[in-house]
């Protein structure tokens, strides 16, 4: 094993961030990488991401990438196998495989059957983007995200500790898990989404008859579908490979929708109030969450005329008075807010400060 070193077999998106954050997090840190896309390596050696690259799966190129101390599977699930069976008989005594697929129960089961559960800790970044491709990575995309550890009963711990400091060292947050409990969860709060947005987006398509719906297309349904532009072909092995936890979870969610659509029959005004309340109650938590990803907003929408620069005008009332702001735009459409441009703020008392400010200069804030 040679230490400070890191093999990727696969440098796209994910693979290409978590090597930018080690690059970023662990000075003198070496990346060898193995990708089926000649032009990732290229760029991942051009941005000095990747110190030597592999275009070829061949057991030459993996008796290298054995001899790191972190070894990635970040290719195609599908790959697994051959990748595997090319690696197994070049990894060095301390070398620890781990990979960052979104189901973990597979991977665990073909590691097992390689003889390889001793070195193997299950890895899932809960970061992403529905763009793909290294030249889409970034090593902020696992800042203060939740990276699973699913290390199997055989890995001593010295080695899952190992994993999880250079978790933290990329500024991930670390959080171990059995692999069953993972795929659980992961079904409801990723898997089943992307079905729903993805029949949403079907819906729409197959209604949208003369193409007004896709015109007008507001906040609301881009939000709720943005996940929808993923990867078809991910999301096809992802569907699967947990079909199990799905199929529980979509039977819940369709008798779900059984329950509220009876109530809407019956014109159950309480029964409606309560479905929207609860659900607002329990998502507006997330935004209290201390750590993790989903993070607190500080956010001013504000009720701007249509006038030539109106925006710039309120950026630099707000620069001058020592106001720094995090994001501004404009929203096309007022679903939800009766304000037209979205102002973020880093802190609250940014947000506090910009409120009264706005207010004093006849701003209307909503």
């Amino acid at each position: 094993m040679t230490p400070d070193t890191y093999g990727f077999i696969g440098l796209g998106l994910i693979g290409g961030s978590i090597a930018k954050a080690i690059k970023a997090s662990c000075p003198g840190a070496r990346i060898m990488a193995f990708d089926a896309n000649r032009d990732s390596l290229l760029l991942a050696q051009k941005e000095q991401i990747a110190d030597t690259v592999f275009t070829e799966a061949d057991s030459e190129a993996f008796s290298h990438l054995g001899s790191c101390e972190f070894i990635f599977l970040c290719a195609p699930v599908s790959a697994n196998d051959k990748n595997l069976e090319l690696i197994k008989d070049h990894l060095s005594d301390g070398s620890i495989l781990t990979d960052v697929g979104s189901v973990k129960n597979t991977i665990h089961s073909t590691i097992e059957s390689f003889g390889l559960s001793h070195r193997f800790i299950g890895g899932h970044p809960m970061a992403g983007s529905e763009k793909s491709g290294f030249e889409n990575s970034s090593e902020k995309i696992l800042e203060n995200a939740y990276y699973i550890l699913t290390p199997g009963e055989d890995v001593p711990k010295e080695r899952v500790l190992a994993l999880k400091d250079l978790v933290l060292k990329m500024r991930a947050i670390p959080l171990i898990l059995k692999a069953e409990r993972h795929d659980y969860i992961t079904a409801a709060i990723s898997h089943l989404p992307h079905i729903i947005a993805a029949s949403l987006v079907n819906l729409v398509h197959d209604e949208d008859e003369d193409g007004l719906m896709k015109m007008i297309a507001a906040g609301g349904f881009k939000d709720i579908t943005r996940i929808a532009s993923s990867s078809p072909v991910m999301w096809q092995s992802i569907c699967l490979t947990n079909t199990d936890n799905i199929l529980r979870l979509l039977n819940d969610y369709i008798a779900a929708l059984e329950n509220i659509r009876s109530k809407l029959n019956e014109k159950d005004s309480r029964i409606l109030y309560d479905f929207f309340d609860d659900a607002k109650a329990y998502r507006d938590s997330f935004n209290n969450i201390g750590s993790g990803p989903i993070k607190k907003e500080f956010v001013l929408y504000v009720d701007l005329k249509d006038k030539i620069g109106a925006i710039a005008k309120t950026a630099t009332l707000l620069a001058n008075a020592d106001i720094s702001i995090k994001n501004i735009g404009i929203m096309h459409n007022r679903e939800v807010q009766d304000g037209a441009l979205r102002i973020e703020f880093y802190d609250e008392p940014s947000m506090k400060l910009a409120e009264n400010t706005l207010k004093e200069n006849n701003y209307t804030i909503f």
